[in-house]
């Protein structure tokens, strides 16, 4: 687990205060600070919340109370485990940027099987959010519509669907594989988002609009 220094020093070095590092953890400011003074012996699962924030804002956690930025501009998320990872950073853009979050090729069957128990968490984490501002596009005839209170759906046709789905969020793209074993490939390089949210958005025009009654009248089993 993370130390109390290592807190300190990974805002320092990202530049939040207690604030910024409460609102993106969902856990106060004032917990924060009791934590960081050694007032509140925080618990287990509260220091893996603020570990993977800080990992997801490219902080690496070293050994005998080391932090560093992290080299590397990639992630690999692989399994459950990586996929729960992933929707957090998802859940994390679309709190903190005014970008839309888009999402072509989506199986989203296959996807919620892998984050399996947070799949539905996930969805009411995101309709709080209260804002539409994901696009979907799924293959021709696709029924299953698990955002549609928060994202905009289109299909494409069968012919010219892809297996390998891709995400831009933020200023990061990310490819998902569900064979041979689920990954995610996550690339933090603005320039890289920008160029496939350039590419997403010839598809979205291109892409046919489900009939939306069928949108309405979908419900999460």
């Amino acid at each position: 687990m993370i130390t109390t220094a290592q807190i300190r020093g990974a805002r320092g070095i990202l530049g939040w205060s207690q604030g910024d590092l409460a609102e993106r953890t969902d856990i106060s400011a004032t917990s924060i600070g009791s934590i960081e003074n050694g007032i509140t012996q925080a618990r287990t699962s509260t220091l893996e919340i603020i570990q993977r924030t800080f990992e997801d804002a490219g902080i690496e956690f070293l050994a005998s109370d080391g932090i560093r930025k992290k080299s590397l501009e990639v992630d690999i998320l692989r399994g459950t485990e990586g996929f729960q990872r992933f929707s957090q950073m998802v859940y994390d853009a679309a709190r903190r940027s005014e970008n839309d979050i888009l999402q072509a090729f989506v199986d989203d069957v296959k996807f919620a099987e892998i984050l399996g128990k947070e799949a539905l968490p996930h969805v009411e984490r995101m309709e709080t959010l209260g804002a539409k501002n994901f696009k979907i596009i799924q293959r021709e005839g696709d029924i299953y519509f698990p955002a549609k209170n928060y994202a905009e759906y289109r299909w494409i046709p069968a012919e010219f669907f892809a297996a390998v789905p891709f995400t831009v969020f933020g200023d990061s793209f990310a490819v998902i594989l569900y064979e041979p074993d689920p990954t995610i490939v996550v690339m933090h390089y603005p320039v890289l988002a920008s160029a496939y949210r350039i590419q997403f958005s010839m598809i979205w025009d291109a892409a046919i609009l489900p009939p939306e009654e069928m949108i309405k009248n979908w419900k999460l089993l």
